[in-house]
């Protein structure tokens, strides 16, 4: 497979609701998981879930956060998704998701994440968000996780939404999308094209431009990592460095998960935390 799979980006997605049907067999699937070899460190079983979905769409609260089952590319291949949490302590959470894809090897088929912010619509007004970005306000964040072995075409990745104005809703399109990808497997690569090589947050990262209805920035690490602790807003910044981000645009979401093109694996977030300052 070439190194730049060709991607497509994420449609709208709703949210809904968690059946008593989704979630048994969520739990039915979460219970039956071992620990797996991950591609750094080994790791033990996660604590039993809370809460769970295989819905797609589905959500569980956690706090400012939710988790939001996002399958939106689902129709392009065959399979399945399921995600849980783990515990919450303030405003640190820890919760996982596991898939298998097939079907379409170019296309994805979800970006199962934790959301804080807006996401076509609002869960929680406890976000900090929105922010205009000429406050120059760090966005601090940590997130320690594992990924099972050879899970397939995938990334783990931030996905960061900007918008015209502060006063956002389900309706209102994004103008700007900024994606961070921290760890990459099976050849998937990142929408547009590569306009350079930065370095941010004491890492090396190249840079993607693509435009899709509203504009793609994707930041790729030049090697995979499982921990890291960034200011989010050091990547903002460098766009509006290079010209290509307004000041004037607001940061109205922050979502971090693992986008699927296909295969079978799992992501287990250890520790995960992000705050607008």
């Amino acid at each position: 497979m070439n190194d730049r799979t060709p991607r497509t980006r994420r449609r709208r997605s709703r949210t809904g609701t968690r059946t008593a049907t989704a979630v048994a067999a969520a739990l039915a699937v979460a219970a039956s998981l071992t620990a797996t070899s991950t591609a750094s460190t080994a790791s033990a079983a996660p604590a039993a879930p809370a809460a769970s979905t295989c819905e797609a769409f589905g959500t569980i609260p956690m706090g400012k956060y939710y988790v939001n089952n996002n399958l939106w590319g689902q129709n392009s291949g065959q399979g399945r998704q399921c995600a849980w949490d783990t515990y919450r302590s303030g405003d640190t959470v820890g919760w996982g998701t596991e898939w298998e894809w097939s079907g379409a090897q170019h296309e994805v088929k979800s970006f199962t994440s934790t959301v804080l912010g807006w996401h076509w619509g609002w869960q929680s007004d406890a976000t900090e968000l929105p922010v205009r970005l000429s406050a120059n306000r760090p966005v601090v964040t940590s997130w320690d996780y594992t990924v099972s072995a050879n899970p397939g075409t995938m990334n783990v990745a931030y996905d960061l939404w900007l918008h015209d104005k502060a006063a956002e809703d389900w309706e209102d399109q994004p103008t700007d999308e900024v994606m961070i990808w921290t760890y990459r497997s099976g050849g998937a690569g990142p929408l547009g094209q590569k306009t350079g090589t930065v370095t941010v947050g004491g890492a090396t990262w190249d840079l993607y431009q693509g435009d899709i209805g509203w504009k793609v920035h994707s930041f790729v690490r030049t090697s995979n990592t499982t921990s890291v602790d960034l200011d989010l807003n050091a990547f903002l910044r460098e766009l509006q460095r290079r010209g290509s981000l307004a000041s004037t645009k607001y940061l109205s979401s922050v979502q971090a998960g693992t986008e699927v093109f296909a295969g079978k694996g799992r992501l287990d977030t250890t520790a995960y935390s992000v705050d607008v300052r």
